[in-house]
């Protein structure tokens, strides 16, 4: 396998995770950032206060998306599974 291949291969792998991973990060970070304003203004500075609304902020962000993050990685499954005739040949 060439080198590029091998660079192309890693880099694909890398964005998918990235596209996969983001959008429950991101609900995350929208309930940390509601939280400590919520915090800040009542002066209330408790660690679970934070954590537990994340977690199940996180929780139900991924059993909304599951249908959609399976099918996005089923595509690239597919798509590197497809490939390999490919890659064994060299081209």
């Amino acid at each position: 396998m060439p080198m590029e291949q091998a660079v192309d291969l890693g880099r694909q792998a890398m964005l998918i995770a990235l596209m996969l991973a983001s959008p429950i990060l991101a609900v995350g970070l929208i309930v940390a950032f509601g939280i400590g304003i919520l915090q800040t203004l009542t002066q209330i500075q408790d660690a679970t206060i934070s954590l537990v609304p994340k977690i199940v902020a996180m929780m139900a962000a991924l059993a909304v998306l599951l249908p959609w993050l399976l099918g996005r990685l089923v595509e690239y499954s597919q798509m590197l599974i497809g490939d390999i005739p490919m890659t064994i040949i060299g081209q």
